[in-house]
């Protein structure tokens, strides 16, 4: 009797091949089981086929016994198209559906991913360097120094308090009623084009220096008449230096930057204390927030004034701007794009200026040399108190960075941090 269990082919509608007989049917089921019959099994066949028409013995249907005839007594288990000769496990996934996540579909899924980071950056990128205010700080003018090799940048701090409420400039101890703008800050920054470290040069604010249109005065002074045009013109008579680009910020934009790129790190030798400046700073290594970043580098309480103050600013330049080029903060976008979008807006540039160009500097900025125009020694002119220059050293300097050329180390004073003197001065 047939042991195979009823309608068991039913799974899958047979295909009737060219040829088939009318009401036949053939499909991979019969090819599985033809290529299963034992060797002779068409010999046994044929003689059981004889004996169904002598009458001998067999079933009177005329079937003849698959055991007899060498077949398995199950039907083999049927693979349906797409899967014969697959070794895929029953009940395991088809290999359709495991070549979804093959090789080819994971690099085109890492490459969109890329794509749609890019468009990401370039639309930040041209967010950002829409957000810069350029300003008109550079123009020529009869007399200008011819360029040279290298890239100079006129970078300036000023005690502007502009866009400051009251109580932020309680906050900041910067007093009340305070007009116009004067520069605490004046640093040229020298790029070589050979490959030669960076060098920052501070100016004292009270140097001694003729300004075009206004006679001899303190430097700082072209800052207040004529604001970053006349500034940078005084600058290029005065060092000889064709100045290419120019960066500006105020009192307030260096307090938020500060604070959008968490506080800074910095190490003091020394107490730093100045009351007019909102400045109670311990010795060692610690954290400052953006008031006390701002205190750091107004006070000039110190025995040599405005010459350590320079160094102090030097130094706060230094340490936020590696903090902001620092892997871990590039890499994180809550911190890059609030520090990114809190200096853009803090920023005056020139026309030209563009913010691959601040990226440069900022990356130029983590470890250059550094230096003040040599000092010659205090003056008293009718404007006051003034800061000399010893000519001979500052000309050899200025010669060389508009040569493009390595400065001595004997022109380089660099920059180290000391404690406040006794009193309280701030400006």
């Amino acid at each position: 009797m047939n042991d195979w269990p009823q309608n068991w082919y039913r799974d899958e509608t047979p295909s009737r091949r060219p040829g088939t007989p009318s009401g036949g049917w053939s499909d991979a089921r019969t090819s599985d089981l033809t290529s299963q019959r034992p060797a002779g099994s068409r010999q046994a066949g044929s003689r059981q086929a004889g004996s169904r028409q002598a009458g001998s013995g067999q079933a009177g249907s005329g079937q003849v016994s698959h055991q007899a005839a060498g077949w398995p007594s199950q039907p083999p288990s049927y693979t349906p198209p797409g899967r014969r000769g697959s070794d895929v496990p029953p009940g395991s996934l088809p290999r359709a559906r495991r070549r979804r996540w093959g090789p080819r579909r994971v690099v085109k899924i890492i490459a969109a991913v890329i794509v749609l980071l890019l468009i990401a950056a370039a639309g930040l990128y041209f967010y950002f360097n829409s957000k810069l205010t350029r300003v008109n700080a550079l123009a020529n003018y009869s007399g200008r120094p011819a360029a040279a090799a290298g890239t100079n940048w006129l970078l300036t701090g000023s005690d502007s308090r502009g866009g400051l409420s009251r109580a932020q400039e309680d906050q900041l101890a910067l007093g009340h009623d305070v007009a116009g703008a004067r520069t605490d800050t004046i640093m040229v920054l020298h790029l070589p084009a050979n490959g030669n470290p960076p060098v920052l040069m501070s100016i004292p604010r009270d140097s001694y220096v003729q300004i075009p249109g206004y006679g001899y005065n303190k430097i700082n002074a072209a800052y207040s008449l004529g604001g970053p045009a006349l500034l940078a013109q005084t600058v290029q008579n005065a060092t000889g230096l064709y100045i290419n680009h120019y960066i500006g910020i105020g009192v307030g934009g260096l307090d938020g930057v500060v604070n959008d790129i968490g506080g800074v790190r910095m190490c003091l030798a020394a107490p730093m204390v100045d009351s007019n400046a909102g400045l109670n700073l311990k010795a060692g290594c610690q954290t400052l927030n953006g008031a006390q970043a701002l205190g750091y580098v107004r006070t000039r309480n110190f025995a040599q004034g405005d010459l350590q103050r320079e160094q102090d600013q030097r130094l706060l330049l230094k340490a936020v701007l590696g903090k902001m080029t620092s892997t871990g903060t590039l890499i994180n976008p809550f911190a890059t794009i609030p520090a990114a979008d809190g200096s853009v807006k803090s920023l005056d540039v020139d026309q030209g200026t563009q913010l691959y160009q601040l990226a440069q500097v900022g990356f130029s900025l983590r470890n250059p040399e550094t230096t003040t125009v040599p000092f010659g020694g205090f003056g008293t002119e009718s404007v006051g108190s003034v800061v000399l220059w010893d000519h001979a050293k500052a000309t050899e300097l200025f010669s060389d960075l508009a040569g493009d050329r390595a400065v001595p180390q004997s022109l380089l004073s660099g920059s180290s941090a000391s404690g406040t003197a006794p009193g309280s001065t701030a400006g």
